[in-house]
């Protein structure tokens, strides 16, 4: 096999590309309502939406997520995590158009539905093919990319659409889910899916275009274990399927990225993404240019996004979660206190600082950590039989929690107050933390294979190893003490 003169690092970085492009589309179809709305609600719209159509505008998305994660299991398992990629792309494509010539709340909700039901299928897709694709050495940073890649999306179209009218920033996002169509006709298929299919040849092939050569011990081990669990992932009938559930590889991984993915959603980045304008002139004043305070937000959060790539990378995962998770959650008390306080008469001081202090400080922990994690996490966790299934189910959090967060919030504003809705922010992200602090391992640095086998709790080869090294290390000292 000849060697190809482009280095397996930057063969990584292209396959990444193409999800990161996709990705770009999703962040921008997120954003959206922020420019769309509050253009909506100018005396001189084509058409006008009520505060109720506004906020199933912004939430209609996280319904059809639901519906899309469902779609994307049985594609990526019988035809291919390639044939699956481009499938993604259809719904956002016909989603941006029905936006563009929409001129109703109905047309509206149809293309926010097909965007939705496209991210859907994106989200179990794009962390399983980063983490099938990349080496355990930078597996971190690439997963990482993902949110810097919503995050660009974000930013991007809050940019455009507070220079351009809503229909001319819709036709520009059209760019990202055609350039990444491109990129995924030369793109490979996942070296995994070959396994798992018994494509073993065509496998090593993938694999070793891939990766460098002293990762082949992992395209060997990831063969035999296939191999060896061909027999147990047949279901055949409902008791294959409770003896499925009752796995601890299968529902010890869901429930963990059950509660990290809802953490993630009520850390801020839904809301923030959604309602960044209203959120932004409740903590600082009616006084403050919420737009260009978004835009600058927006451009922090790439910027930390960008800071989590490095450091998820060098640091272990469980640490880099709790150092965000907690500062997160001190942020969302702060914010509480300062806008209660403020409002009550007892705080008089009116330093903008304050506020805009409290508002990076929450969204610097979004970007590093609460929303950057879980896909990190989720791309690593997942055994390779159960890897689309178990996805799709935990990503239903996802969607629940984007949902909650996105259509509750007018509601808890008016009923519990801006503090007191930040307060039960602040509880829900205790509770999730404290479950994912007891099933997350640490996965930094470890073969996917690896995970896997730690979560049967079995020990791998390379961890007997270190413990047999270990033993007549002491073994060793204990003589020489002796003698």
């Amino acid at each position: 096999m000849t060697k190809s003169k482009i280095s397996a690092f930057w063969k990584q970085c292209f396959v990444t590309s193409a999800i990161c492009s996709n990705t770009i589309g999703h962040g921008s179809m997120i954003g959206f309502p922020a420019v769309l709305l509050p253009q909506l609600h100018q005396a001189d719209s084509a058409f006008h939406l009520t505060k109720e159509q506004g906020s199933w505008i912004a939430s209609v998305v996280a319904i059809a997520m639901v519906v899309g994660s469902f779609f994307a299991p049985p594609i990526m398992g019988r035809l291919g995590r390639k044939i699956a990629h481009f499938t993604v792309t259809a719904p956002i494509l016909l989603g941006w158009i029905i936006v563009i010539f929409s001129n109703s709340f109905e047309a509206l909700i149809i293309g926010r539905i097909s965007q939705g039901i496209s991210f859907g299928m994106m989200l179990p897709l794009r962390s399983v093919l980063i983490g099938e694709f990349t080496s355990p050495k930078y597996r971190g940073a690439f997963l990482t990319t993902v949110s810097v890649a919503q995050g660009i999306g974000i930013f991007l179209i809050h940019l455009l659409g507070s220079l351009l009218s809503w229909r001319t920033t819709a036709i520009i996002f059209l760019i990202f889910p055609f350039a990444s169509l491109v990129m995924i006709f030369f793109s490979p298929e996942s070296p995994s899916w070959l396994a798992d299919k018994g494509k073993y040849e065509e496998c090593k092939k993938v694999f070793k275009w891939l990766r460098d050569e002293d990762e082949y011990d992992e395209l060997d081990s990831m063969i035999q274990a296939k191999i060896n669990n061909r027999s147990d992932t047949k279901i055949a009938n409902l008791k294959d399927v409770k003896n499925v559930i009752k796995k601890k590889e299968f529902y010890k991984p869901i429930l963990l990225m059950t509660h990290t993915y809802f953490m993630g959603e009520f850390s801020g980045g839904a809301l923030m993404a959604c309602y960044s304008t209203v959120v932004i002139t409740i903590i600082t004043g009616k006084e403050t240019n919420a737009y260009i305070w978004m835009i600058a937000l927006d451009v922090q959060r790439i910027i930390s996004n960008t800071i989590a790539v490095f450091a998820i990378n060098k640091f272990n995962r469980r640490s880099v979660l709790f150092f965000a998770a907690s500062i997160c959650i001190t942020s969302h008390l702060l914010i509480a206190g300062y806008v209660y306080f403020r409002k009550t008469g007892v705080f008089t001081y009116d330093g903008i600082w304050i506020p805009i202090i409290l508002i990076n400080m929450q969204y610097f922990t979004v970007a590093a950590g609460m929303i950057s994690l879980p896909y990190v996490i989720a791309g690593e966790i997942f055994p390779l039989q159960y890897r689309s299934i178990g996805s799709s189910i935990s990503i239903v959090t996802i969607a629940g929690g984007f949902f909650i967060v996105t259509k509750s919030f007018p509601g808890l504003v008016d009923s519990i107050g801006f503090s007191g809705t930040y307060l039960v922010y602040a509880g829900v992200l205790v509770y999730n933390l404290v479950v994912v602090g007891y099933l997350l391992p640490e996965t930094r640095g470890k073969t996917l294979q690896q995970i896997e086998d730690e979560f049967k709790g079995k020990t791998t080869i390379h961890e007997d190893v270190e413990v047999t090294e270990r033993l007549q290390k002491d073994l060793k000292e204990h003589k020489d003490i002796i003698t």
